[in-house]
């Protein structure tokens, strides 16, 4: 490909790695291969408010896609705002390619002139500098084969003098997708697996926890076959909320957003059978989630230490599909096992009694979000994708049932607020549907509420839930526990409904029990984005705060 300047080239070199969307907000850096990209046949550009935005939007667009995800900044000041969402991205090992514009190579001064390459390691990204004409197919190359491979994210770093010089004679480009290496599903070790049979078979309170690793390797069905086979219960992390709701004996979440009765119910097993899944500190509660069980570790990549923790006495490095239809078989051969913890009972309680039981008084105006959340769980249907944002409010929507782990998107990796209205919109981006809700608190969607201005223009469709308490809630509840003043962290109940009016979207205020249904049926008629203000009360505190807040704030 002759005679073409090498922005061009970039922009085709990436639809050859087979992006159909993208994410961006134009500067000097960047604007020509952002609109070398407008011009591609059957490219959607999104064009954001924030750099920020424009990046979590992009990991948005994977979690809904499994796509590498694609953003582009300029240089300078607008890679140092995506800082946070590198380190995101990184933690919660995203695989995402931005396109980032660097100074001028062959400027004496450029007032935007920033040592990128240290700013992404920070982050644990991984940086490309493209400084060579001759090898910018490669480095386009090796930064897809790098996003895919370990992942995580990668910055590709182009001069903006350079983008606009003819691209060498360098031949095609060739894609990341043929050096992929193509290999086969881990087996599991036949000794292991009748090591873990044995104590299967002995266990009389086991559990079965799915992590995200069982959804991607298609193993759901296998392993809940385990579960019935071995007489145990079903938990998954909260990254595979709902893989198992169809069962009575599936306990939900485990871990920091646990229902009563699955904390009831981890504190009596006695070993824990954990396919798919790190096992890090939120999913065992810092170990408080099953303090007396054995616990057995099945991953492609099993760990001895997460998040300064042990996390298994037993580890299979093997695919959780195969390794649970060999477990199965095993079982079969063997009989009945020793378990006893499943009853009628316990079935009944699962199904009936209450995610969280604490009692609290709300004033008079605001809603308990818990019984929100009821509400909403009736509400909006079950094949709507749903996604979280951050800090207090959190919890709340975790609890509702019977919606698929597909559609369940959330990045807790770096515990950052203020990313969930980004990640909404990748998602919707990428369904175009309007079937897309938010659950998010106001503190958090205030600070990117510019991007409801890219909403209106891109005319997306997606339901925003904003459970507003007027305050950072974490942080009045622990500074209230402390019996220090809050008022740093009052701020009032912002009228988001006259704001998305405001930005041409649809707004309402909910301050009173059984609004939704008819503002559903509303929302579904027409053709718009849409806000809830949902006026909470800022004294129902979540599960989780409350142990945090016993045992230190988080600092255990």
């Amino acid at each position: 490909m002759q005679n073409i300047p090498i922005y061009e080239a970039l922009a085709r070199a990436f639809a050859a790695e087979g992006v159909d969307t993208h994410f961006t907000l134009m500067g000097d850096g960047n604007m020509h291969w952002v609109a070398a990209m407008q011009q591609l046949p059957g490219m959607s550009t999104f064009s954001a408010r924030h750099e920020h935005c424009a990046a979590a939007m992009a990991m948005g667009y994977h979690l809904a896609t499994g796509k590498v995800g694609v953003a582009s900044v300029t240089c300078g000041p607008g890679f140092t705002q995506i800082m946070t969402a590198l380190t995101t991205a990184s933690r919660g090992r995203i695989p995402l390619v931005v396109f980032a514009g660097e100074a001028p190579i062959h400027a004496k001064w450029y007032n935007q002139a920033l040592d990128q390459p240290p700013f992404a390691a920070a982050c644990g990204a991984h940086y490309i500098s493209a400084h060579s004409p001759r090898r910018m197919y490669q480095c386009v190359r090796e930064a897809f084969y790098l996003a895919r491979r370990e992942r995580r994210p990668v910055v590709l770093g182009v001069p903006y003098d350079l983008q606009k010089e003819p691209l060498p004679n360098i031949g095609a480009y060739q894609p990341s997708s043929s050096v992929m290496p193509r290999v086969e599903p881990i087996p599991p070790h036949p000794h292991q697996v009748d090591a873990l049979v044995e104590k299967l078979s002995r266990a009389k309170c086991p559990i079965v926890l799915a992590g995200r690793g069982v959804l991607m390797s298609g193993a759901a069905a296998e392993v809940e076959q385990v579960a019935e086979r071995s007489g145990a219960l079903l938990a998954t992390t909260l990254l595979a909320r709902g893989m198992f709701d169809h069962n009575p004996f599936s306990l939900g979440v485990a871990g920091g957003f646990a229902r009563d009765i699955a904390r009831e119910m981890g504190a009596k097993a006695d070993l824990v059978v954990a396919f798919g899944t790190s096992l890090n500190y939120y999913t065992v509660d810092n170990g408080s989630m099953f303090p007396k069980a054995e616990i057995v570790q099945i991953d492609t990549e099993p760990l001895g230490l997460a998040h300064g923790m042990k996390s298994g006495d037993l580890h299979l490095n093997a695919d959780a599909k195969l390794t649970a239809a060999a477990i199965v078989e095993k079982l079969t051969a063997r009989g009945p096992t020793a378990a006893t913890v499943r009853s009628p009972e316990l079935a009944r309680r699962i199904k009936a009694e209450p995610a969280d039981a604490a009692e609290f008084a709300v004033d008079p105006g605001t809603l308990d979000p818990r019984r929100v959340i009821e509400e909403l769980d009736r509400v909006i249907p079950k094949d709507f994708d749903s996604v979280s944002g951050s800090g207090h409010q959190s919890y709340f929507h975790s609890v509702m049932r019977g919606r698929k782990p597909e559609n369940y998107h959330a990045i807790r990796a770096f515990g950052a607020i203020g990313s969930g209205i980004s990640y909404a919109i990748g998602v919707a981006a990428a369904r175009r549907n309007g079937r897309v809700a938010l659950f998010e608190g106001d503190g958090s969607f205030l600070m990117h509420i510019q991007e409801l201005e890219m909403v209106a223009r891109h005319g997306l469709k997606l339901l925003f839930c904003i459970f507003n308490d007027g305050a950072y809630g974490a942080e009045i509840h622990k500074l209230r526990a402390d019996g220090v003043d809050d008022s740093g962290s009052v701020f009032g109940y912002t009228d988001f409904a006259a704001i998305a009016d405001g930005f041409g979207l649809r707004g309402t205020n909910v301050t009173q029990p059984g609004q939704l249904r008819g503002l559903f049926d509303a929302y579904a008629a027409q053709d718009k984005a849409e806000v809830w203000n949902i006026h909470v009360s800022d004294k129902v505190v979540a599960p989780q705060t409350r142990r945090g807040i016993s045992s230190g704030h988080g600092v255990r």
